[in-house]
């Protein structure tokens, strides 16, 4: 088994060869991917509730961006404690804690829907606190789970399992969300305070069903994974010890700091997009669509990354892992810009397509700043889940200009974004071929 100090041992006894225990994992990659297409789902569907709830209790972009910036906000103060969880009950039941407060997350759509936003609100806040740990616990997993050095194509596989649940949210919640044709602010302003409420109990009531069916699916799938047999891991120091023995902390490596800084960027830029995607297709000098009609059109979004993740686990076994992403931020930038001063069906499939250029983004970026760190790979990976808190930041951002110059200029935000991720995959185009993070 080809070890680097970048990459956790599986701690399976000496003696089993190296190629049958390989294979042997199959199984478990097999199981941890439900979980990153489950998330996938769970975390695209706010693309949908967004403008639902924007429209129910008439929030502008800034207010409605809060879904974002508590679901996304999670991340930023779970991580460090999910990793130290981890730490003290093992990577197994710290997957089985995270789909359980997930599911408890979901549940509390429930109540949310009788109490206001508020309430959504914290319901975000848990459904992702339960995600976070099971990001913190399955992330370098997979990495494991093989050769170090196609660390990136399994994760690559993986997330195309993520991007199939995100592919599929927008579209489910379309029909069991926004099947009901939501009225105008015009109309709703005209109607009397007693009526207004019946409306949006009415159309906040529809999140029920479809959450308590999630809620549902999590603890089953909770059960499930606590009675599967996984490989126990552990990070011990291989041949490569030596290169970080003078390495106190994992924010020693310039790259992995780099790698935290490119995930806030990449996460804040791809959640942007999707985020606004619905009420951008709504405007009339683009496509003007209904939300109900959007939501499909966000599928595709999702489903670009699903597909360009299958190519792009072919390409990194034989192209610079850095190389190919400098290659997809290049093309998301150029998309980007066009949907920023383009109108209709070129500016709308435009942004629609930088959901292919996403593709390989997120799990390039996490192995590439994982590399090299040893025994400080569970802080490396607290580190950057942490950074996931761009999808807090960067849509309240863009949120922001959107309100006060306009919501296609300010696409020029995720733009800026994946400017940042052109240059972390130039800089380490030749990581995992020189074995460092210098």
């Amino acid at each position: 088994m080809e070890h680097t100090a970048g990459s956790p041992r599986i701690d399976k006894g000496a003696a089993a060869a190296h190629e049958g225990e390989f294979k042997s994992n199959t199984g478990p990659l097999v199981i941890v991917t439900i979980l990153f297409f489950m998330w996938g789902l769970l975390t695209s569907l706010n693309d949908v509730l967004i403008p639902h709830l924007k429209s129910i209790y008439t929030l502008t972009y800034v207010q409605a961006m809060l879904v974002q910036f508590c679901f996304f906000g999670a991340y930023f103060i779970v991580s460090m404690p999910a990793g130290a969880l981890i730490r003290r009950i093992g990577y197994q039941r710290g997957a089985v804690t995270g789909l359980l407060i997930a599911a408890a997350g979901c549940a509390l759509f429930y109540p949310a829907a009788q109490s206001g936003y508020a309430l959504f609100l914290f319901a975000f806040f848990v459904l992702a606190s339960g995600i976070t740990i099971l990001q913190v616990a399955a992330n370098p997993y997979v990495t494991v789970l093989g050769p170090a050095r196609t660390a990136s194509s399994r994760l690559t596989l993986t997330q195309a399992f993520n991007s199939l649940g995100t592919t599929i949210g927008p579209a489910l919640g379309g029909v069991l969300i926004l099947s009901a044709a939501t009225i105008g602010a015009d109309r709703l302003a005209a109607m009397s305070a007693a009526e207004q409420a019946a409306y949006k109990a009415q159309e906040a009531a529809t999140v029920q069903g479809p959450y308590l069916a999630l809620a549902a699916a999590l603890a089953i799938l909770a059960v499930l994974f606590a009675l599967a047999r996984l490989p126990k891991i552990n990070h011990e120091e291989g041949p490569a010890a030596a290169a970080v023995a003078g390495k106190g902390s994992a924010w020693s490596y310039r790259h992995l700091v780099l790698g935290a800084v490119a995930i806030f960027v990449y996460v804040g830029g791809e959640v942007s997009i999707g985020s606004f995607l619905v009420n951008f297709l709504g405007e009339s000098h683009i496509a003007g669509l209904d939300h109900a009609a959007a939501a499909k059109y966000v599928s595709m979004y999702w489903g670009g990354a699903l597909i360009g993740r299958f190519i792009g686990f072919a390409v990194m076994r034989y192209v610079s892992p850095g190389k190919t992403l400098a290659f997809n931020a290049l093309g998301a930038i150029a998309l980007v810009l066009l949907a920023t001063f383009a109108q209709g069906s070129v500016a709308m499939w435009a942004i629609i397509a930088v959901g292919l250029f996403n593709s390989i983004m997120f799990p390039t970026i996490f192995s590439m700043a994982l590399h090299g760190l040893g025994r400080h790979t569970g802080q490396g990976s607290g580190i950057l889940c942490m950074a996931i808190v761009g999808g807090a930041i960067v849509p309240f951002i863009q949120g922001a200009m959107a309100d006060s110059i306009g919501l296609q200029i300010s696409f020029l935000v995720p733009a800026a974004c994946y400017l940042f991720i052109l240059f972390f995959g130039v800089k380490y185009a030749g990581l995992h071929r020189e074995g460092t993070g210098k």
